[in-house]
């Protein structure tokens, strides 16, 4: 009986000297900040650099980073390109073919058609996109007699004159007249009610 009441004793003793030894221990690694950590002689761990703000100098050897937000908006164009748009190249060309334009009328007026035609041709290569120059080249193809070709430059200028409505007229009657010509009655009075309702 006292030999089981010294065991109980001496496993008593034995854990409560486990108990501080745990206590001891847990002590010693919660002794404040940076205690626990193995520092070694002379070097002491650097905080983080702080983030410059606008006004600090940053280092030389930094690369400048601009981010999207510090640019200067873009200034957009707004000039005007000086091309004008499907819809509104009407009757405009450059001086050059106006140029071409004025001696084609006078051979017309001569009545050489085919010496026409080539200065028309090259007022098309300058100015491609006016409804004027085809309507001339058709017109000089009539005086050939070339109705096919007439009425294709027609309708190509047709497709130029865009908004002007004067240019539109003026090629829907010249498509009625190479009609006739052509003898398509109705085509023709679809190109003369086409005139009628510009």
């Amino acid at each position: 009986m006292m030999r089981v009441q010294k065991d109980m004793q001496n496993k008593a003793q034995m854990f409560r000297r486990a108990v501080v030894c745990a206590v001891l221990l847990l002590a010693g690694c919660a002794s404040g900040p940076g205690g626990g950590i193995y520092v070694p002689a002379g070097e002491r761990p650097q905080a983080p650099k702080p983030p410059l703000t606008d006004g600090a100098a940053k280092p030389a050897d930094e690369p400048q980073v601009w981010r999207k937000s510090e640019q200067p908006p873009e200034q957009k164009s707004q000039q005007p390109t000086g091309v004008p748009g499907y819809r509104e190249s009407g009757d405009q060309m450059p001086a050059a073919a106006a140029g071409l334009v004025k001696e084609a009328d006078t051979l017309i007026a001569q009545g050489n058609g085919a010496a026409a035609i080539t200065r028309l041709e090259r007022a098309q290569r300058i100015a491609p996109r006016s409804a004027a120059v085809y309507f001339k080249l058709s017109e000089a193809y009539v005086m050939t007699g070339q109705l096919a070709s007439a009425e294709q430059f027609t309708l190509k200028g047709l497709s130029l004159a865009g908004r002007n409505e004067r240019l539109q007229r003026s090629g829907w009657l010249l498509l009625a007249d190479i009609r006739k010509a052509r003898g398509n009655v109705a085509g023709a009075q679809q190109a003369e009610s086409r005139a009628a309702r510009l």
